[in-house]
């Protein structure tokens, strides 16, 4: 193990103080923030230079102007606010990092009737008392899943443990081993279930499991039969489960509950998909008492958790006090109420669903989009492609992917434009357009950039046809630079 180096204490003494960096001129001539904040951020950016000294790492220091600058720096940042634009030209539909669903346009609609005063949020118009926020929802929940009750929280982790603690708690859960799914961030359905205070007994193998390993399992303190869709990766090979139906008759005859976690169930069939994720409604009618599914998935909405099934069993999660602190709020409540009266028009109403467009669509638009790009750029047809300025660029067919834990093993047929510069490498390239404004997402693989054109949205292509002029080093497309 190599030694790590002694610090340099010597150094501590020549660190600012908070006064000093508050007088420079980049720091004093800041209207905002208050100065109490710049003062925090003095703190905390010294503090961070001192433990780089004290841990070894830092060998020498900053001039104090060069130190009030990054503060000043970070303040400006604090000061711009809000989430920025970003392209999604990654090829991936679903990016987690980039919000994952983009809404429709009734979505945003939604949003600019319920900010812009109050609303009828817990309030009946019709007979002036208190309601329930998320009953609009419940009803048009229960016509698109053919349920007879349904309940939101705010995601589908929270819908699980919500679920369970619920109708499970100090009661054992049966689940298969094949089937304890990792989620994002590294939490996994064993930490969940017993999170909320349900016991978990796994059955089976991780690539098999039977009938006969519930019913063997199945004791006095069983609660539920709990099956969770492996939506976020595939077993191939020699590998089988249950059935649902097979499940739900083991179920009956030991009177048990049976669970099921589709992750990111889909409410109308897919079938232009190869492999069609699991329809909500199918699941009810198979046999399963309650079924949870993700928002900002397949569905294409505002990130929610969606529980759907029997109406005693919704009630007794209702009444749980764990509901109130997952409630979703009023703007996400708009949004899925949009989208879900999208679901309910059906037919060509669904290619509003900007996720659903995108899924459903051959490679065809994303070759389109690509060359609107090319030629709002005014990039120059050259024998192997294009050029715009120092960019080579030629149009390639690829695949995107869905993203998010959906379909991983889907690939989605799409056209990407492949960028190379002249003189800097993809990934300096990329880090140029990701710093700009609107930031570009691509991805950097076989020492190019790839823009891909699936998850493009109307009128981005004008703007990342700018963003490449602008790396390129040309300001428009007559070559002048």
């Amino acid at each position: 193990m190599p030694q790590s180096k002694a610090p340099d204490r010597a150094l501590l003494k020549h660190l600012p103080s908070v006064d000093s960096l508050l007088a420079d001129e980049s720091i004093a001539g800041l209207q905002r923030p208050a100065r109490a904040v710049l003062a925090r951020l003095c703190r905390e950016h010294l503090e961070e230079l001192r433990q780089g000294i004290l841990k070894g790492r830092r060998r020498k220091l900053p001039g104090a102007s060069e130190i009030a600058r990054a503060v000043s720096e970070n303040a400006l940042r604090m000061q711009e606010g809000g989430m920025d634009h970003v392209i999604n030209a990654s090829g991936v539909i679903l990016h987690t990092g980039l919000g994952r669903a983009p809404l429709p346009e009734a979505a945003r609609e939604a949003l600019l009737r319920a900010t812009r005063g109050f609303t009828d949020l817990e309030f009946r118009l019709s007979d002036g008392k208190r309601g329930v926020r998320h009953e609009r929802v419940a009803e048009m929940l229960r016509h698109l899943c053919g349920a007879e009750d349904a309940l939101v929280c705010n995601n589908n982790a929270a819908a699980v443990m919500l679920m369970l603690n619920s109708l499970c708690n100090r009661r054992e859960v049966i689940v298969a081993r094949g089937q304890q799914v990792e989620i994002g961030g590294g939490f996994r359905i064993p930490d969940v279930i017993r999170r909320s205070g349900a016991r978990m007994t796994e059955v089976g193998s991780t690539n098999r499991v039977h009938l006969y390993d519930y019913e063997q399992a199945v004791g006095p303190g069983t609660a539920a039969l709990l099956r969770v869709h492996t939506s976020n990766y595939r077993v191939i090979g020699f590998h089988s489960e249950v059935p649902l139906g097979e499940m739900a008759s083991l179920a009956r005859e030991k009177g048990l509950l049976l669970l099921d976690d589709l992750g990111s169930g889909a409410l109308v069939p897919m079938d232009f998909l190869r492999e069609p994720e699991p329809v909500v409604a199918q699941h009810l009618r198979d046999g399963a008492d309650m079924v949870s599914f993700s928002g900002d998935k397949l569905l294409g909405a505002s990130q929610a958790g969606i529980l759907a099934g029997r109406s005693e069993l919704i009630r007794r999660l209702a009444k749980n006090p764990l509901m109130r602190a997952l409630r979703l709020d009023k703007l996400t409540l708009a949004v899925l109420e949009a989208v879900l009266q999208i679901y309910l028009e059906g037919g060509e109403a669904l290619q509003a669903l900007p996720v659903y467009r995108m899924l459903s669509e051959d490679a065809a638009p994303a070759r389109e989009r690509c060359l609107a790009v090319l030629q709002h750029a005014g990039a120059q047809q050259a024998e192997s492609g294009w050029t715009l300025g120092d960019l080579r660029l030629r149009l390639c067919d690829t695949a995107a992917r869905t993203g998010s834990g959906a379909l991983p093993e889907q690939d989605l047929p799409s056209a990407a434009l492949r960028v190379e510069h002249e003189s800097q490498s993809a990934e300096r390239l990329h880090r140029q357009l990701r710093q700009g404004r609107p930031a570009v997402v691509g991805a950097v693989r076989e020492e190019a950039l790839w823009l891909d054109g699936k998850v493009l949205l109307p009128g981005e292509e004008r703007l990342l046809a700018e963003c490449l002029q602008r790396v390129g080093g040309r300001k428009d497309g007559s070559g002048t630079a």
